[in-house]
């Protein structure tokens, strides 16, 4: 399973994520990890601790393994901290990502605005 984060969710980098196997809990880490586990029908969850909520980019997939059968999972922690994460096969979304990039650009023109109303009002005296 291979965790990823995106870089405008810098402060994922002070945390690691939680691994959820049929209810046990294992230690988790941004990149590759190798989970072994039995044949059967499994249950995953995946999330990364936090303040507030407890749990963020929470993901959940349940998983039925073939003896010998290897399976790769991409999670990808949220852009925004309250969407979900993305789990399952193959490259996943980036959940989150509309709203961050909207309230980021809406910050940055809120900025502009201020700095050019402040230009103004010292051309005009």
């Amino acid at each position: 399973m291979t965790t990823k984060f995106l870089w405008l969710s810098w402060f994922f980098v002070f945390l690691k994520p939680s691994l959820v196997i049929n209810g046990h809990e294992l230690p988790g880490t941004w990149g590759r990890n190798v989970v072994p586990m039995p044949p059967g029908q499994h249950h995953l969850q995946i999330y990364v601790p936090y303040f507030l909520p407890p749990k963020v980019g929470v993901a959940e997939l349940p998983v039925t393994l073939q003896p010998g059968q290897t399976l790769e999972l991409e999670y990808r922690a949220p852009v925004f901290g309250f969407s979900p994460g993305a789990l399952g096969v193959g490259e996943q979304k980036w959940n989150g990502l509309g709203i961050t990039l909207g309230i980021s650009l809406g910050l940055l023109a809120l900025v502009c605005v201020c700095c050019g109303i402040s230009a103004l009002a010292s051309l005009v005296e």
